[in-house]
């Protein structure tokens, strides 16, 4: 079972002030998951985790994880400028980026954030746009498919990421030479990953490729990026990975790998956004139709615009019903938004006990990768986001969206 981490009675003293549907967040379950991160890569003296803010691009989430001890991952300019007003500055902030526009760059050399270039010609590219910085960060895309014990995880070779192997070797020769003192690695072969061994197979591929363009090119690198990729239980049968494993995974593999080829002063990274962030997040709706048809519909009102991934991807995302948590499930529905697109739907014939109309629903895990997707299809405004404190108070910590905003940027002759 999959239980909420808000209570029936908090919600509905939070909906008597904050209309549904709405997205609310955790704060003790961010803190303490950012804690048990940090413990278990504890043993590397310079670790940071990067969190990934297109994810979760909130003020009020990026500044508890700073709080923690986070650096932000940017992937765009208003990334980059949202991470600056929260007081994020300098070696604080990784540009991961692809297809960069110019004054894109520009601005995280401003800021000097670390550059993680996907691209061999992103070389001179940078150097004309804004010049090549002293430390940089190149992504390595390995090609073919990866696999854990012959499970294949995701196919690197179709992603339109990362320099290949024979690249970086000319990347690392050419930046070097363009006056790059320091040098860290990076890459992603895998999405949201159920299995502590990813993390550790990761590690061992960067870790050689490492010390092997050490050999090849005399490079000093500082720092390895294992970016993100380690996943969350979307479905209550699954098991969670166990964090502290994984650091001691990747911990053997390091011991393996850099220690002996003298790279012992290394430096982990990782940018984490749907471990850090998922489950600490909820869509809260309510039911609002029903409908007897050839299936039975319960239409909420929230819609895919609150939470395109169900839409978009067929994603999995658990159910609640509120005050019924021990009732049998037994009723088959499917739970529907307004959209008018027949894939606006956030459960297919889901067993869930019976529900009336009134009803609370949280729609668990979306803390990720949620509002951060919305969108305004059908003229529909995105939600609000929620702030349960420590204390059991709740923030406003963006408010829903509203006509006005919807017409803002439109010219009306």
């Amino acid at each position: 079972m999959k239980k909420p981490f808000v209570t029936l009675d908090q919600l509905r003293e939070i909906t008597a002030r904050y209309p549904t549907p709405f997205h609310l967040y955790d704060e003790r379950g961010i803190r303490e998951n950012a804690r048990k991160l940090r413990k278990a890569f504890a043993w590397n003296p310079g670790f940071q985790e990067y969190f990934a803010v297109k994810a979760t691009p909130n003020p009020a989430i990026l500044k508890i994880l700073r709080e923690e001890g986070g650096g932000v991952d940017c992937s765009s300019l208003t990334e980059l400028m949202l991470s600056d007003k929260c007081g994020f500055s300098g070696g604080e902030i990784m540009f991961s980026s692809n297809d960069t526009p110019a004054e894109e760059f520009a601005f995280a050399r401003k800021l000097g954030a670390t550059i993680n270039l996907d691209d061999l010609t992103h070389i001179d590219f940078l150097k004309k746009a804004a010049g090549i910085p002293e430390t940089i960060s190149c992504r390595l895309n390995p090609g073919g498919r990866f696999a854990i014990s012959n499970e294949i995880m995701d196919n690197p070779g179709d992603a339109k990421y990362g320099f290949t192997r024979a690249q970086l070797t000319e990347g690392f020769k050419k930046l070097k030479a363009l006056g790059v003192k320091r040098f860290g690695l990076h890459a992603f072969l895998a999405s949201n990953t159920i299995s502590n061994s990813y993390y550790p197979t990761l590690a061992g591929i960067l870790f050689q490729t490492a010390a092997d363009l050490k050999k090849e090119t005399g490079a000093d690198i500082r720092f390895i990026n294992l970016s993100g990729g380690v996943g969350i239980p979307y479905r209550p049968e699954q098991e969670a990975n166990d964090i502290a494993v994984i650091g001691e995974g990747v911990r053997k593999k390091y011991e393996e790998i850099l220690i002996p080829a003298g790279m012992g002063n290394v430096s982990i990274y990782t940018e984490l956004g749907r471990f850090m962030l998922g489950p600490y997040g909820c869509l809260v709706t309510k039911a609002i139709h029903e409908k007897h048809i050839y299936k039975e519909y319960i239409g909420v009102d929230a819609c895919a615009a609150n939470l395109m991934r169900p839409a978009m991807y067929g994603a999995y995302h658990h159910i609640t019903v509120m005050g019924r948590e021990s009732a049998p499930c037994d009723h088959k529905y499917d739970i529907t938004g307004s959209l008018c697109e027949n894939n606006d739907k956030f459960a297919i014939d889901r067993m869930l006990p019976k529900i009336h109309m009134g009803d609370l629903l949280v729609i668990h895990d979306t803390g990720a990768h949620g509002f951060a997707m919305g969108y305004n299809y059908n003229g529909r405004l995105r939600s609000a986001e929620v702030l349960l404190r420590e204390d059991g108070s709740t923030k406003l910590i963006r408010r829903a969206e509203t006509p006005e905003d919807y017409f803002s940027t439109m010219i009306f002759e």
